[in-house]
């Protein structure tokens, strides 16, 4: 059932309480990138040209002390928030009470109040993480209509999200909606040929994923460390590159299901330590005793292309390599370039490290979408249901 857009919303003259995803990240109370600032502000925009008025929230870290409350207050976001709308924000440091609510009723069409971290209710009890339905409530009683632009968020039933909604007509504001659109319409409905390529350190993190794309996709590429829990599986050396023991079971059962669908790297680049300036070489087959896998090789950068010709559909979480290292970040750049290049494609990366990686290397404005959401993108992959996008109202 197709969900809500803040677009099928009348907004004239109404209070819009929009949860967004502003942890941003913070050193000496000073945001350091402002990106998930930026990425609301298409949705609180529009309703502010709507002539709604507009009441934003969010959580920043995690608050288990006071000393935490300290650090997390959610006025330094408020204030690059009003610098970016060109506009007053008016912050209230309350996430509750007389003075939040004076506040609200006084608000006037096209205008913005920011409430302070919906975690600091954690304090006193996991009330917002926790999903504490009183609180859901009373948050929902201060708007007329509720928009989620939260898709960092939409894994978890927080009271920020599902609370609300379950409280009072919502619907997705423009972040959401795209990750629906896209990572949502992926796994749903893709167009073929449909290769997705999975990185990063550990199987463990990424089985559903796997099991659920090998159902999906018409290939699956594997990269990162996670490659050599599947190379243990096959009996091959692997050295002192990274292995989940417990996992290589479970690794060999998925290639035998999988067959010629699940496709791993012919070499990788190799080191004695993890350490970018240790001296590395390029092999095939098995790891010498002494030496870690750190990279893809050449050659698989060339299978990996010549396996993504002609795809339709590419959904990428997870690099390739240590990335962050300078001597090992080739194969997660080149898969980058050859993505960015891909002609016809509708392409995908699925947050956390990859979505960083992309962005890092510059190609950030040449793939079709890259996900606001580490776990949630990861979860929606695996085809499980997430509470605070089911939560939202159906169309």
């Amino acid at each position: 059932m197709a969900k809500k857009s803040v677009k099928d919303l009348d907004l004239k003259g109404k209070k819009v309480l929009v949860r967004a995803d502003f942890n941003v990240p913070m050193k000496d109370g000073e945001i350091t990138n402002d990106n998930r600032i930026q990425a609301a502000l298409p949705t609180i925009e529009y309703i502010l040209n709507e002539g709604g008025k507009v009441i934003v929230f969010s959580h920043l870290g995690r608050i288990k002390t006071e000393e935490d409350k300290a650090k997390n207050t959610l006025r330094p976001v408020s204030e690059r928030l009003s610098e970016l709308l060109g506009k007053d924000v008016t912050f209230i440091p309350e996430t509750r009470g007389e003075a939040l609510e004076d506040a609200v009723d006084e608000l006037k069409n096209g205008e913005v109040l920011m409430f302070e971290n919906t975690r600091f209710e954690d304090l006193d009890g996991k009330k917002e993480s926790g999903n504490d339905p009183e609180l859901g409530k009373y948050w929902a009683s201060l708007g007329d209509v509720f928009v989620n632009d939260a898709f960092g968020t939409a894994h978890r039933a927080h009271a920020s999200n599902v609370g609300i909604a379950s409280n009072v007509e919502s619907a997705a504001g423009f972040l959401v909606q795209k990750e629906i659109d896209f990572i949502g319409g992926a796994v749903d409905n893709p167009e073929r040929p449909f290769v997705a390529i999975l990185g990063g350190a550990k199987v463990s993190d990424k089985i559903g994923v796997i099991e659920n794309l090998l159902e999906k996709a018409d290939k699956v590429l594997i990269g990162g460390g996670m490659a050599y829990t599947f190379f243990k599986a096959q009996g091959k050396e692997i050295g002192t590159s990274l292995l989940e023991e417990d996992k290589v079971d479970l690794a060999g059962s998925l290639l035998e299901k999988a067959g010629d669908k699940l496709v791993l790297p012919v070499d990788n680049v190799v080191a004695s330590e993890f350490d970018n300036d240790s001296p590395s070489e390029v092999v095939e087959g098995n790891i010498p005793a002494d030496k870690m896998g750190l990279d893809i090789g050449p050659k698989t950068i060339e299978l990996f292309k010549e396996e993504l010709k002609g795809a339709k559909t590419v959904v990428w979480n997870g690099p390739m390599g240590v990335f962050e290292m300078s001597n090992f970040a080739k194969g997660t750049e080149e898969l980058s370039r050859i993505l960015a290049e891909l002609e016809g494609a509708t392409t995908i990366v699925g947050g956390g490290d990859s979505a960083t990686a992309v962005q890092q290397l510059g190609f950030e404005d040449d793939f079709s979408h890259i996900s606001t959401g580490g776990g949630a993108s990861l979860e929606y992959l695996e085809g499980k249901e997430l509470p605070g996008i089911s939560s939202i109202s159906d169309k």
